[in-house]
């Protein structure tokens, strides 16, 4: 058989969501504690609007907000209404909802994924249960949202599971789609 070329695409420029503060997103489980105020400590789930809903100061949007900018939000809002002009408040992720990511194609178990930690590419396939018998696996596809729109990423599953192509194995980031021809 003919070798098939290898993608030239450069994987060490793709980000690796494990290296950056975690974002949160729809359905996450957020614990809200004021220190010494337990009348404002709350746990909520972020609304599919993005928004949170908290004593006193109300509508805070969540998604999209690391919990560090989250928290100074909060303080900023509190100060309004607590004499302590730097009130102590602490965010907790109690429970990640918003790691999602599609497989389709000629796996056993197409669908939509949740996982409460980061998973790679074959990760993820393994989570769909592997490839099936007509997988073509030197043509897997990421399909991935940027910024500037839409991009396709090329995997080769036969060089990640060889051990040659192991920059090929990225983390997946939320909502992507990975597609097994």
């Amino acid at each position: 058989g003919c070798a098939t070329p290898l993608p030239s695409f450069d994987y060490s420029k793709e980000p690796d969501p494990r290296q950056s503060e975690f974002v949160v997103g729809p359905s996450d489980v957020l614990r809200i504690n004021v220190w010494k105020t337990p009348d404002l400590s709350v746990e909520c789930t972020v609304r599919p609007d993005g928004t949170i809903t908290l004593p006193l100061i109300g509508d805070v949007i969540a998604v999209g907000r690391t919990p560090s900018l989250l928290r100074n939000e909060i303080k900023r809002k509190l100060t309004t209404f607590l004499r302590d002009d730097n009130p102590a408040v602490e965010i907790i992720v109690e429970t990640v909802n918003s790691y999602r990511f599609t497989v389709a194609g000629n796996v056993e178990k197409s669908g939509l994924f949740t996982t409460k930690h980061y998973v790679t590419v074959t990760e993820a396939i393994a989570l769909a249960g592997g490839p099936n018998r007509y997988a073509d696996l030197d043509k897997v596809v990421i399909l991935r949202q940027s910024p500037t729109g839409a991009r396709s990423i090329p995997v080769s599953l036969k060089e990640i599971y060889s051990g040659r192509h192991p920059e090929m194995d990225l983390v997946i980031l939320k909502e992507d789609r990975i597609f097994v021809p």
